[in-house]
């Protein structure tokens, strides 16, 4: 039983956090991407030593590692729980002044800055929050709950193990991250310092989740060629590279393969970039599938359907290049059914439905899986990510601390 005289902190430390800007930035080429991220990582660090764990530090590439000993004489394996640091490129995480909603009664919440309002009508969790203390942004920035109530879920869950030592449990490992938001989040991690056999992500929506399915991704990025000549001197000379760029824009399917109008295990092919000038624009696509094998069938779309459209342009090219970034973390945890059994045996050991469904999109589990760390994800609390709309409910954070506490035991019992 989790004691109920437990004073949970994750509410104060995610309200402390959220004051650090972090934003990651998707076209820098340095990790990690900014140098701010490491800033509240330093402090983590400082944080869980703080707490007890004596081996806490972060490392030149920005992650945070700490232990929590295993206290059993069982062999139980080590299993982690990550959170990373950084907040999405597309809204700003500086000043972020969170404000907290008490005793949510149902309807809109309407913010306080940029007429911004979140409507009842697309967040159907809000009808499971009546009487539950929502934090939102004041609609200037993102709030940072993705992914910083994940980081002060595991703080207090590691707390209330070392404050309860009558808690039995394995090796626990705590691994902080940078440059998740940019897909990046993996690409300097040391697993063998970490040294856990199994993980959980702490980054998800609704109270319950554990996501052991996501989309696989590639990049594309296509450079569309023209020639530039002085503008008063283009007749019959001109190639305009944004006009090429422009029409194969426009020849895109409308009514499918595009996230608006794709849902539930529908793929779609997604251009988030476009920029250049007459002599060369360039066009950044994202593409997703559960299905791995259709990612090769959308590049030769896409390949072929600009193809098509630079030979509209006599004297235009084109370059073609695909770049993989994740693929479905199922392919891997079919192969580890107990880590997902684990986390649904502790959400029902507390009384929670537990919830599988895919993610449409991807989390450093997805990488780490492949990578040899089977990782699922389990939730947060965190609802409408990226947005100045985004929220989280108190009590959903206070009951993700008591899941990972419940995962750590059912871990210690199984072994």
């Amino acid at each position: 039983m989790f004691d109920d005289k437990y004073k949970f902190s994750c509410v104060e430390r995610f309200l402390q956090y959220v004051k650090y800007d972090t934003q990651s930035d998707e076209d820098s080429t340095s990790f990690p991407s900014t140098e701010k991220q490491k800033i509240l990582s330093a402090d983590l660090a400082k944080e869980l030593k703080s707490i007890g764990l004596k081996d806490a530090q972060m490392d030149d590439w920005g992650y945070v590692m700490a232990t929590l000993p295993s206290n059993t004489n069982k062999d139980v394996p080590p299993i982690a729980f990550i959170a990373h640091v950084d907040t999405s490129p597309s809204v700003t995480g500086k000043n972020v002044n969170p404000v907290t909603n008490k005793n949510y009664q149902g309807g809109d919440i309407k913010l306080s800055n940029g007429g911004w309002i979140i409507k009842e009508s697309e967040n159907p969790d809000l009808k499971n929050m009546i009487g539950f203390d929502i934090i939102t942004t004041d609609g200037n920035t993102l709030l940072g709950a993705d992914n910083k109530a994940g980081v002060a879920e595991i703080i207090d869950a590691i707390n209330y193990l070392i404050t309860h030592p009558e808690v039995k449990h394995g090796t626990i490992k705590v691994c902080f991250t940078p440059d998740e938001e940019v897909g990046r989040g993996t690409e300097k991690i040391d697993l063998k310092k970490l040294r856990a056999k199994y993980a959980y992500t702490v980054d998800g929506s609704s109270r319950g989740e554990i996501e052991s399915e996501t989309f696989s991704a590639d990049a594309v990025v296509i450079k569309f060629f023209g020639k530039n000549i002085h503008p008063g001197y283009a007749k019959n000379k001109m190639i305009n590279s944004i006009k090429i760029a422009s029409a194969f824009i426009e020849s895109l399917p409308k009514n499918k393969l595009s996230p608006e109008t794709t849902e539930n295990r529908e793929g779609y092919v997604h251009p988030l970039a476009f920029n250049g000038n007459e002599e060369m624009t360039l066009v950044k696509f994202i593409i997703r599938d559960f299905e791995t094998p259709k990612l090769k069938e959308y590049e030769n779309f896409l390949k072929d359907l600009a193809e098509k459209t630079v030979a509209k342009f006599p004297g235009a090219r084109l370059e073609f290049e695909v770049k993989e970034q994740y693929r479905n973390m199922k392919e891997v945890l079919v192969n580890h059914f107990k880590v997902i059994d684990y986390a649904a045996e502790a959400m029902n050991r507390l009384g929670i439905k537990p919830i599988m469904h895919p993610i449409r999109g991807g989390t450093d589990g997805s990488r780490l899986s492949f990578m040899g760390l089977p990782t699922p994800n389990i939730f947060a609390g965190e609802h409408s990510f990226h947005s100045q709309l985004e929220w989280v409910a108190v009590q959903d954070m206070e009951m993700a601390v008591k899941a990972i506490v419940e995962i750590a035991k059912v871990w210690e019992e199984k072994s």
